[in-house]
């Protein structure tokens, strides 16, 4: 009997402990994305675009992690540094396939505040606890990444909290308006400060509130000291760089690699600067020195940590927002799934560990991820073989660096900013779906302009909680404490076998931003259970449709492509009767639109009845639908009659060809 209750005992305890094996294995593939995509790479198919993806990738981290160190106001190696190592911890624990981690132009701007505010030039008052030169750098640069490396260590522990206390979840807050302006206003603020750099000027460094205004009184104020040189070379090189983009862009599909403009650009202004010693000849500021390798790692100054709060939490904000909005854009490019709470580990750490390595802060950067996109990029091992390449350039290549103008460094940085400055197409678009929406943009903008993108992110985030608060209790249909975004209600008349396929969904309230996702969901299930059968649908419904809301949609491209499949010979009616559809913003007519699109490739056909004027004029000018008049009907019963008389037709048609 002892013998028996001891092989029990030792049974339960095999089971506990191999329970616990899977649990810890699930756990390790959840957080640690790359053993899930790694063992599945298609080394044939994938290797070589992502070969050629992470050549380019490697020059744009370059020509980037340079500028953006000096937009730190640090020497320009630790930049090198910083397009190194996020990388490498963003392909093992970041989970966009096309998300570029490395320096990024707002981050910068946000640590280049507490490096000038703790470090001002010239300054022998600040200490560290280790005053040895490193990569015979003098002790000036070596006090100021440490005060970039403490902002970025803290901002990296910010977002790791945040991933503990699963913040993700709250990313619903970020509008679109709100994002698109916020990183505009920020782009615009990149290119500010790169002015100087274009003009051949000499300035100081300006921040504070109105910062960007006095920065151009200042240009104007002084504008006899311009140097033409630099003026002329700086224009030169941005018609090459555009003209030469544009034509890429236009034939990208006739050739085979696009020139890469960039680095072409790069060695024939580094060797005419070299052999016409320009840096003496004309005064013609180079990038300088740039040491060779790799310094042994070291912790950043913690006693200064308190006095970086501030630019710890608008990096962590900024840098995790403008993150998350190109990775949810390529998820939903491409297909794919996207956490938003692991989102906030991977760059935490993105930030955490390189602040151990003098690199300044990081994040994605819309540039490079429309390099991956264009050059044909399948995983992270894009990133991985770039950042190969970028280590190859900090041992060899980095000294060769000396003699690249800045002002053509500033002319690249200017350029490649183009997919975030033609947001401001974006102001029609919102002003046709959303008077309010159109105003948030707008205000976000200028509170950006006028401060810092942290202030406006945080001025956009709020303002559009308070203007929903104040919209939701004046719908005449809608109670806030019982918000019912989808009831079914089955039509019983006469005919039952012709209404069969018929559902008819009637939508009881607004459709916002706060209840978008959550109307996706219950629709999709809705057709799940009636139009399509429950085995025939995605197992994880939240896979399917967290990819929807951060970003636009894209030339028609949905998720879960081949997800929703429907029988064949079947085809079925979904009449949404928008009677309660009190009022709408952007980010729910990007649903009402994704929802019909889907549903059309589904072989479901969409009718929405008792719509209001506002509703019919946005969706038409949206171009998403078809004929008006197939679409919308003035009651369910006429959308019921309409659908009669198309099936009966059809039918005829039928018999006739018989």
């Amino acid at each position: 009997m002892t013998g028996a209750k001891r092989k029990k005992k030792n049974a339960i305890w095999r089971k506990i402990h191999t329970l616990r094996c899977q649990d810890f294995k699930l756990w390790c593939m959840r957080r640690l994305p790359i053993l899930e995509w790694a063992p599945k790479y298609n080394w044939k198919a994938d290797l070589l675009p992502d070969t050629i993806s992470g050549m380019m990738l490697a020059v744009q981290q370059v020509i980037q992690g340079l500028a953006f160190a000096v937009l730190s106001s640090v020497h320009p190696v630790f930049g090198l540094y910083g397009s190194l190592f996020p990388a490498i911890i963003y392909a093992i624990f970041g989970m966009g396939r096309h998300v570029a981690t490395g320096t990024f132009a707002l981050t910068s701007l946000i640590s280049a505040n507490a490096v000038e505010r703790l470090v001002p030039p010239m300054s022998n008052n600040f200490t560290t606890n280790n005053n040895s030169v490193v990569l015979g750098l003098s002790e000036f640069e070596m006090q100021r990444i440490g005060v970039a490396a403490a902002v970025s260590l803290l901002g990296g522990l910010i977002q790791v909290a945040m991933f503990v206390l699963h913040l993700g979840s709250a990313t619903f807050l970020l509008t679109e308006p709100v994002i698109s302006a916020m990183t505009t206003g920020a782009a615009t603020h990149v290119v500010t400060s790169q002015v100087k750099y274009l003009l051949g000027m000499k300035m100081p460094y300006i921040s504070g509130p109105l910062g960007f205004f006095y920065i151009y009184a200042y240009i104007f104020e002084n504008i006899k000291s311009i140097q033409l040189e630099a003026l002329l070379l700086s224009v030169l090189s941005i018609v090459i760089l555009v003209l030469v983009k544009e034509l890429n862009e236009k034939f990208k599909t006739k050739i085979k690699m696009v020139l890469p403009i960039d680095l072409v650009l790069i060695i024939a202004t580094s060797a005419a600067c070299y052999y016409a010693d320009m840096e003496y000849n004309y005064g013609l500021e180079v990038v300088g020195h740039i040491p060779e390798g790799l310094p042994p790692p070291r912790p950043p100054p913690m006693n200064i940590l308190p006095e970086v709060v501030t630019e710890a939490f608008g990096v962590a904000l900024v840098g995790y927002v403008a993150s998350l909005a190109l990775a949810q854009a390529s998820a939903k490019k491409f297909s794919y799934s996207v956490d938003d709470n692991q989102e906030f580990l991977a760059h935490g750490l993105s930030n955490v560990i390189p602040s151990f390595f003098f690199c300044i802060p990081s994040a994605a950067a819309m540039g490079r991820t429309a390099l991956l996109y264009s050059t044909g990029a399948k995983t992270q091992v894009a990133c991985l073989i770039s950042s190969i390449l970028v280590l190859v350039v900090i041992y060899a290549i980095g000294p060769m660096l000396y003699w690249l103008p800045m002002c053509v460094l500033a002319s690249i940085i200017v350029v490649g900013l183009k997919g975030m400055l033609i947001h401001f197409r974006d102001l029609k678009r919102y002003w046709n779906v959303d008077k309010i929406d159109w105003s948030i943009w707008v205000s976000t903008y200028v509170f950006t302009i006028c401060f810092a993108a942290n202030v406006g992110l945080l001025y956009g985030v709020v303002c559009t909680i308070l203007i929903v608060i104040f919209r939701f209790p004046r719908a005449t249909t809608l109670s806030l404490k019982h918000m019912k975004e989808a009831e079914c209600r089955f039509k019983t008349e006469a005919d039952p076998e012709s209404l069969q396929q018929v559902k008819i969904i009637s939508v009881n309230n607004p459709l916002v931003f706060l209840n978008a996702k959550k109307f996706h969901t219950d629709l999709l299930k809705i057709i799940r259970k009636e139009c399509i059968g429950a085995q025939q649908l995605p197992e994880d419904m939240n896979k399917y449709e967290q990819n929807m809301l951060l970003s636009p949609l894209s030339n028609g491209n949905c998720h879960g492509e081949s997800s929703l499949q429907q029988r064949p010979g079947e085809r079925h009616t979904l009449i949404l009767d928008c009677s309660g559809l009190t009022f709408f913003d952007y980010t729910g007519i990007s649903v009402l639109t994704q929802i019909y699109t889907d549903s059309k490739k589904r072989n479901i056909d969409v009718l929405l009845a008792n719509c209001k004027a506002s509703l019919i004029k946005v969706l038409t000018l949206s171009k998403k639908l078809e004929s008006e008049n197939a679409v919308f009907f003035e009651s369910v019963s006429s959308a019921v009659a309409a659908m009669h008389f198309n099936r009966n037709f059809c039918k005829l048609n039928e018999h006739s060809e018989v």
